[in-house]
Parts: structure tokens; C-alpha cells; sequence
């Protein structure tokens, strides 16, 4: 027997539609200059009337249902109005990340077969590096700006035409009326940061992305309500900025949106100017704003929650910014999963733990989010018991966990849990703690960097006999790569002409602050690098310096 309630499609414009009527005068505040008299304000009713007209437009620039649309964009009001009107046609919005290099970028929009890209005036340079790369999908190319802003010339991809927003904007009705279509049906495609080879994409549906972020607006996660005023540090083109895009909208609560303004006095300021209540972001960005605050001796008179994930803060921040008035928590989770599978809520068996332990508590994870499961398990395939104590490879599962990568046919795994690639314990009350990586990867500011293509790039020299990249703790960045280097017999090279050699062929956040020569690397009895020496002899190089 089948209940007899009302089928209604879980759908991202349902979001929107329902800020508009319920809370039309909550706004997005848009930072598109330095100075914060020139923000750009817009409702949430004219945001959904101004998506509707954008949906004219996508359609205008023949777009059909299934279509992927390119956007290289900053956290602003015209990204929010892309991500819902090319959903709101049936379309699929491909958040391309600007920091990767620019082999990755037009690998990804190559990939996506994006149709249409929309992109910010900052990055003509970089589109114009990205012209002779890219395919011929593309047909064209939208500058995020008014016409008075439209450059002279630009160098365009070959067959692709140029297009101004506002001036298509302008043009176009706003009397769309939004899609109606299967739930499943594809919404974002959000590619990963290229760790182990080429970006893969991660193709989240409305459904996935609606139950993520109705279960992160829980009291015990982000739990955003009409009263906060939310700010994303974290890009849009991350991982949906981490649901805030969706879940603010579906309570009504103010976005303020930093655009490319990312410093710590700068954040500092928007965040005090606009009254923000609770922000997001990786531990970067919020120890550059606690140095600031540190420095000029200031305070947060609203600001009351600070939301971290993208790598492991530490305690520092807990501890500085508790100074301050301000509950710093952290979650867990990556691209493949929408992105959050834990969050770091309190339990009443914390209520009675002393300072240390309770620090212990808020320094993991967190616990795992309703809708998704998580388990640790063994090489035999067991599960690992949840003592707090016994490590094993996590995995999870859920609604909004990939099942597998765009353009891939077979899951990563038969059994339904995908594999993180993260080791760690789970204790008894459910709260995860990493312990270690199954790969050599390195975290630095919430990106990822893989050490395979450093040591690769690195061995093309012709100086170099072998090199080895391992991950060092580092005071700003959490980790920063090492590259440690045998020079060939006879050849000669310094640090700073070996660290020049990684420049134009990855991203720049990906070059190694240090080159160390070194006389010999250490080998295991299978001739592989045994990089758990290195990491234990050089892994406080840039804290600790030789």
C-alpha cells in the first residue's frame, strides 16, 4: 500500500520561488568593488525575477534541458541567478574553479561540453590563455558586467561569439515560468581539484542538492534561520559554496556575498559594516582574519558563528576566536559529497567533559549528518568497531553522495559506499577523527595538491635525479608542499632556478614553497619512497626550519 500524499518534485527552484513569496525583502548583498558604499543590493523577489528573466536568455542562446553552462564567477548576485535559472530550465550549471591551471580549465569546460560559458571581467586574461584550448562545443561566451564595462577586444575560443549580460538581460522578459521536471534530473556539475590526473566531475541532481541542504539548515549543522545574515567565504564555484547558496534562500536568511575580497581586512570589515551573524570558510581565510583582528585590535559586535571544513583547523582558531565571542566549529566532507557528511554539533556526553577534553571533542569531525552513514573500514573488509581508537579506510554513503564521476559508467564501488581516501576512527557517539591519508595528497587553504605531479614535473629537470614531494605543516596554510631533490652526478642547479621550473605548469597555489637538495632519499625494500621518514624529518620545515 502506497500513502496518498501529494507528489511534488524536489526542485532547486522551489527554493528560490519559496524566498521570493516568504521573504521577499531578505537581499543578497553583493561586493563587486572595494569600496562597501558601492554594494550592490537585490532582494530575493528580484533575484527571482531576474532568474526568470535569465532563463529567457539561456533559452535565447539555445540552451536545451541537459545543456551544461560554464560559469567562472565569484560569490555574487548574478552567480546566485545563473545557478537557479539554468536549473530552473532543466539545464546544468558547471562551476569551473579559475585557480586550477589553465590545461585544467579547459580540460573541465572541455569535458563538460559546456555550450555556454558565463564569465567575470576579471578573468579576460585568463580566457584569452584559455582561447586556443578549448573546444568547439562552446558557441558562446558571456562577460558578467554592464555593456559600458564590455572590453574593446577580447581573443575568443574558435566559432564563439561574444555577449554582454546586462545588455542581454535587458532584452529579455522576465514572464518565465520555471521547469517542472523529474527530481533526479541533473542540476550542478562541480568538478574536483585534479589531485590523482584530470579533475573528475561530481553531476548533483535537484533532489541530492535540495536534501543536502535542507538537513545542513538542522539546528545541530549549519542551522541557518531568517534572522542570520550568512556569509560564504567559501567560492560558489566550491562545491556549491558548501550548500550556503541553497540553504540561506530556504529560510530567508541574508546572503552577503564577498565577491573576489577575500583577505582577512577585508572580510573583517564586510563582515562588521554588514552585521553577518555567521560565515563560512577554510582555515586560511579565517587565520589571515584572526591576525588582522589580532594586529588592530578589533572585535565582532554580531558575528557569533564561524563555520570551517576544506582541511583541519587548528586550535588556534578555536581558542582566538572563542577570545572574541565567536563559536568557531568545523565539518567534514568533499566534492563527491554535495560537499558536508559530518558536522561538529555538541552531544549531552560532552556537557561534562573538562576544557582539554571537550577541546579534543570540537578539534574532530563531527558526527555524521541525518540522510548520510559513515563507516571505517579494514583491508579485510570489516568494519572497524567505533571505539575512538581503531583506524580504518572511512567511507560513506547517502542521497547525496556520488555514485559515480560524469562521463564514468561503473560506481566506485559495487556496494554502494563511496571511498574517501581518508583514514580514521569513529567513536562511540558517532564523531569522526582523520588519522591519515591513503594517498600523499597535500591540503594547502582548502585545496588540494597532489604530490605525484609535483615529483613529475620535478624529475623533468634535467638536473634532477629524484625528487619527492611530502606535505609540511605549515603556520598560515595548514600544509604547504616540500620538494626534496637528488641532483643527477655532476649537474648543478639551486633551490630558486628548481622551484622556477614548476611556474606556468601548475596552478601557482600548487608550487612548493621550498626546494631542498638533498643527498639521497630514503627507499623501502620494494625500491618504492618511504615518505613516512620524510615526513618525520622534514615535516616541520617551514615551522621549525633545518
Amino acid at each position: 500500500m502506497l500513502g496518498l500524499m501529494q507528489q511534488e518534485p524536489l526542485l532547486t527552484s522551489s527554493i528560490l520561488r519559496h524566498a521570493a513569496r516568504a521573504h521577499p525583502c531578505a537581499e543578497i548583498v553583493s561586493r563587486l568593488a572595494p569600496a562597501l558604499e558601492n554594494l550592490h543590493r537585490q532582494t530575493y523577489a528580484e533575484t527571482e525575477r531576474r532568474a526568470r528573466r535569465l532563463m529567457r536568455v539561456l533559452r535565447g542562446l539555445n540552451v536545451e534541458p541537459g545543456d551544461r553552462v560554464g560559469t567562472l564567477a565569484w560569490n555574487n548576485h548574478r552567480h546566485m541567478e545563473l545557478y537557479y535559472a539554468t536549473g530552473g530550465i532543466g539545464a546544468v550549471c558547471n562551476t569551473v574553479n579559475p585557480r586550477l591551471s589553465p590545461e585544467d580549465i579547459a580540460y573541465i569546460i572541455n569535458h563538460a561540453q559546456d555550450r555556454v560559458l558565463f564569465a567575470e571581467l576579471d578573468f579576460v586574461p585568463l580566457l584569452e590563455r584559455l582561447a586556443p584550448l578549448i573546444g568547439d562545443t562552446l558557441t558562446t561566451l558571456v562577460l558578467l558586467c554592464a555593456p559600458a564595462q564590455m572590453p574593446v577586444t577580447i581573443n575568443l575560443p574558435p566559432g564563439t561569439r561574444l555577449e554582454c549580460y546586462e545588455a542581454l538581460m535587458a532584452d529579455a522578459d522576465d514572464d518565465a515560468e520555471w521547469g517542472v521536471f523529474d527530481e533526479n534530473t541533473a542540476n550542478v556539475l562541480c568538478y574536483t581539484s585534479g589531485t590523482t590526473g584530470r579533475p573528475k566531475g561530481v553531476l548533483y541532481s535537484h533532489r541530492s542538492t535540495v536534501l543536502h541542504a535542507m538537513s545542513l539548515n538542522m539546528a545541530d549543522a549549519f542551522g541557518a534561520r531568517a534572522i542570520d545574515r550568512v556569509l560564504p567565504v567559501v567560492p560558489m564555484f566550491h562545491v556549491n559554496a558548501w550548500g550556503a547558496a541553497y540553504l540561506a534562500p530556504m529560510v530567508g536568511a541574508t546572503l552577503i556575498m564577498p565577491g573576489r575580497y577575500l583577505d582577512g581586512a577585508n572580510l573583517y570589515e564586510l563582515i562588521n559594516a554588514e552585521r553577518v551573524t555567521m560565515a563560512a570558510g577554510v582555515p586560511t581565510v579565517w587565520l589571515a582574519m584572526l591576525d588582522h583582528v589580532r594586529k588592530t585590535g578589533g572585535g565582532f559586535p554580531t558575528l557569533r558563528r564561524l563555520l570551517c571544513g576544506g582541511a583541519a583547523p587548528p586550535r588556534v582558531l578555536y581558542e582566538g576566536f572563542g577570545a572574541l565571542g565567536v563559536h568557531f566549529t568545523q565539518g567534514w566532507g568533499m566534492t563527491e559529497s554535495s560537499p558536508v557528511v559530518t558536522w561538529n554539533g555538541p552531544m549531552p556526553s560532552t556537557a561534562g567533559l573538562d576544557e582539554e577534553a571537550l577541546m579534543a571533542q570540537r578539534l574532530t569531525q563531527g558526527r555524521p549528518l541525518f540522510g548520510v552513514e559513515v563507516r571505517a573500514r579494514r583491508d579485510d573488509g570489516t568494519d572497524t568497531p567505533w571505539d575512538g581508537e581503531t583506524p580504518g579506510n572511512l567511507q560513506f554513503r547517502g542521497p547525496w553522495v556520488a555514485e559515480r564521476y560524469y562521463g564514468k559508467d561503473l560506481p566506485e564501488r559495487a556496494d554502494g559506499w563511496f571511498p574517501t581516501g581518508d583514514v580514521g576512527v569513529i567513536d562511540a557517539d558517532g564523531f569522526v577523527r582523520l588519522t591519515d591519508r591513503t594517498k600523499d595528497l597535500i591540503k594547502s587553504g582548502g585545496e588540494w595538491i597532489s604530490s605525484i605531479e609535483l615529483e613529475n614535473i620535478a624529475v623533468g629537470h634535467p638536473a634532477v635525479a629524484e625528487a619527492a614531494v611530502i606535505a609540511a605543516m605549515h603556520p598560515k596554510w595548514t600544509e604547504r608542499p616540500l620538494c626534496l631533490v637528488v641532483l643527477r652526478e655532476g649537474a648543478t642547479a639551486t633551490p630558486e632556478e628548481l622551484r622556477e621550473f614548476f611556474k606556468g605548469k601548475v596552478a601557482a597555489y600548487a608550487i612548493p614553497d621550498a626546494v631542498q637538495i638533498v643527498p639521497s632519499l630514503p627507499h623501502g625494500a620494494t625500491g618504492k619512497l618511504l615518505k613516512t621518514a620524510l615526513r618525520k624529518e622534514y615535516g616541520e620545515f617551514y615551522v621549525r626550519p633545518l
